[in-house]
């Protein structure tokens, strides 16, 4: 049928057949992604992070959590008996970088939230073995006695909303007064913070009203994983729904 020998005995003509296969699959899965408005599902529920929940977040990136902590939780039957229904992508889709990870030397956190109070939360950060004896974990006592610094946190959003986060107009405008009212219940700005960000938390994350400290915002983090989509009610989109 076809004589493969010469490109055995010729390099050159090998070399300019892979990459002539190369780039024909390469065309095929790229090509798509051209015409395709997204190749991630659309569930309800998921709204961009709070100010409050992305100053968690970054700190938690910058404590390298991540390298003990997937948020990805595998569509295999142990996985989900232990931690609930598998990740979706779109649970990823403001995520920059996203945190699936591979490495569990704790356990995944994709449904964290609201599986324990925030003194729980508190407690094990400031001293991980007085809630779980077996903990590995590094205390990090620090984070309950440094403030929270955000006087960059409109530049935070506006850097999000660059790579297809969407933070609008107002949202940005807004950000400071945000970031505080959701760790206030007393705030007035209370009413509007939650229609800019449904279903957002509020409230004292730390026990200490008096002060707006780091970990306010990594419980306030934490307690939003998992929450956002109701699989009570979810349904996998058809196909053809996503475009």
């Amino acid at each position: 049928m076809f004589d493969h020998g010469i490109f055995e005995r010729h390099s050159l003509l090998l070399v300019v057949g892979i990459l002539i296969v190369v780039s024909i699959g390469g065309i095929v899965e790229i090509a798509p992604l051209f015409y395709l408005e997204s190749t991630i599902e659309k569930v309800q529920g998921m709204r961009p992070y709070t100010p409050l929940e992305l100053a968690g977040r970054a700190i938690y990136v910058r404590e390298g959590c991540y390298t003990c902590h997937s948020q990805m939780i595998r569509p295999l039957r142990d996985e989900v008996e232990r931690y609930g229904h598998y990740s979706l992508a779109a649970e990823s889709m403001y995520d920059h970088p996203f945190q699936w990870g591979s490495k569990r030397t704790g356990p995944d956190l994709a449904r964290v939230g609201n599986k324990y109070s925030d003194e729980w939360h508190r407690a094990h950060l400031v001293d991980p073995r007085s809630v779980v004896p077996e903990s590995v974990m590094p205390p990090y006592k620090f984070l309950e006695e440094t403030d929270l610094q955000f006087d960059t946190i409109e530049e935070a959003l506006k850097a999000n909303r660059i790579v297809g986060v969407p933070y609008t107009d107002d949202m940005i405008a807004s950000a400071r007064a945000d970031l505080m009212a959701q760790a206030n219940p007393e705030s007035d700005d209370v009413a509007a913070f939650q229609k800019r960000y449904p279903k957002a938390q509020v409230r004292d994350f730390d026990g200490n009203p008096q002060r707006l400290t780091e970990m306010d915002a990594v419980i306030a983090y934490l307690q939003m994983l998992g929450t956002l989509v109701d699989f009570s009610t979810y349904k996998a989109d058809a196909p053809e729904n996503r475009r």
